[in-house]
């Protein structure tokens, strides 16, 4: 943890002033350049509280890359093929042996971002609580707004190092960055996840249904109100609902998202990307681009669609130029299949989505023995891919592995390595067919060893 910025917020804010009373006497600078914790802690201004809203929206995108590329590669549904370093095919799919370490390949000192980059948006949630708390400029109801949307992100972040590590642990008091709390169980760490989500809940509730104070990025076009947000809060609820094994309180989370049966598939807030200063869409490869690194589409998902599948045919572009290839200890890997599913370099990403919610739903019911609810969510998936209603048998185990398959269609890369998570959830690690490329499905990964560093550090 003790690579956290201490420095937060998308831009510079003059935090020098003049004394009223003595022109020559100036309030100490600590950093010229950035925006202290200090600057913000006491009494903010609004665009200072803004300046880190905004910074948070960009901390909550820092997992995107690193968990796209190395957890759908888990999970089997793409491939990132680099032919300028072939660890992110050895080391990554476990080729010859290869197990996951402390300081494995491709996570960075301190996990990238399927680690550091989501303790820094947890930090940078707290410190926007903490200033827009004790800032005179903002209502009552302002203040519970930001907390809330502030604890909405916060707890979609903690599910990210929850699930990389998994039964490994994490750590959930990190309110002071220099002496952090110990490890919890991976249970522990979804229950303390599901107190933040209703908290942020209920302070937006507390903040009343009109527009939220300030200015969210174009992500949250469709959720800038406070009711809208709850929205948001309640989706991501469902989801940690699910991974908890809580189905009844996924449905119940359900109700008060912005789930639709009837409504678009890819409803749901995104991260917004565009030209620089901001960054591109790090998912987006120039169609039939003649280059040697690319995601590319897993070929166990081209082999195990269903004939006319819309997913397919809308997601999935087949190459008329020459298949991406490397070379690797177990042979060469081709993609014949790379990702079409962003219009142009600025395209944003959604986070969490209808069709998602839809299928959450289906599982609940499932799970909960209501075959004829599951089914009829079931069809809404399958009827929009078009494939037609669902005919097969209606045990609990045979909806599941629908439910399980729909999914890996539905969410197929999405930035969350969502087969990789289902099929742990379900034990079914050993079904990922790894005959392509010679390799091993990973369960888990350790923390990052200067994690356990900084405990010998602070120990001493």
């Amino acid at each position: 943890m003790k690579t956290l910025h201490k420095y937060l917020g998308m831009a510079a804010l003059a935090v020098g002033s003049l004394i009223a009373c003595n022109p020559l006497q100036l309030d100490e600078i600590i950093d010229p350049n950035n925006p202290s914790v200090e600057s913000v802690s006491n009494n903010a201004s609004r665009e200072q509280i803004q300046f880190l809203l905004t910074g948070l929206e960009f901390r909550h995108r820092g997992y995107v890359t690193n968990v796209s590329q190395a957890w759908n590669a888990f999970g089997r549904e793409t491939w990132y093929l680099n032919g300028s370093d072939p660890r992110f095919q050895t080391d990554w799919l476990g080729q010859a042996g290869r197990t996951p370490d402390r300081a494995y390949f491709g996570f960075g000192a301190t996990g990238g971002g399927s680690w550091a980059s989501p303790y820094q948006a947890i930090k940078q949630a707290d410190v926007l609580i903490a200033a827009a708390q004790n800032a005179s400029t903002l209502s009552a109801t302002d203040r519970s707004a930001i907390a809330g949307f502030a604890k909405t992100i916060k707890g979609y972040q903690f599910m990210i190092p929850a699930n990389f590590v998994y039964q490994n642990g994490i750590r959930i008091d990190v309110a002071d960055p220099l002496n952090p709390g110990p490890f919890v169980t991976y249970e522990a760490a979804l229950d303390h996840i599901k107190t933040v989500l209703d908290e942020g809940d209920q302070d937006l509730s507390s903040a009343g249904g009109g527009n939220f104070p300030l200015r969210l990025t174009p992500g949250f076009a469709s959720f800038n109100t406070n009711a809208a947000l709850r929205q948001v809060n309640r989706a991501v609820a469902a989801r940690l609902n699910a991974y908890r094994k809580d189905w009844q309180g996924v449905l119940t989370a359900l109700q008060g998202s912005f789930m639709d049966l009837n409504g678009n598939l890819n409803a749901g807030p995104a991260h917004p990307f565009g030209a620089p200063p901001d960054a591109f869409n790090p998912l987006y490869y120039v169609p039939n681009a003649l280059v040697t690194t690319m995601i590319v589409v897993h070929p166990s998902v081209i082999r195990d669609a269903t004939p006319g599948d819309l997913r397919v045919a809308n997601k999935m572009l087949e190459r008329t130029a020459p298949p991406v290839t490397v070379s690797t200890d177990a042979g060469t890997l081709e993609g014949r299949y790379q990702d079409k599913r962003w219009a142009s370099n600025t395209s944003p990403i959604p986070f969490i989505r209808n069709e998602e919610l839809i299928l959450l739903k289906a599982e609940a019911h499932a799970n909960l023995g209501q075959t004829t609810e599951a089914v009829q969510a079931i069809d809404i998936i399958r009827n929009a891919a078009g494939i037609g209603p669902y005919t097969g048998a209606t045990t609990q185990d045979a909806l599941i592995n629908e439910i399980l398959y729909q999914r890996r269609y539905s969410l197929w890369a999405e930035p969350w390595g969502h087969r990789w998570i289902d099929a742990r959830r379900y034990n079914k690690l050993n079904e990922i067919d790894v005959s392509f490329d010679g390799g091993t499905v990973f369960t888990q990964f350790p923390h990052p060893q200067s994690e356990l560093n900084w405990d010998s550090y602070i120990g001493n």
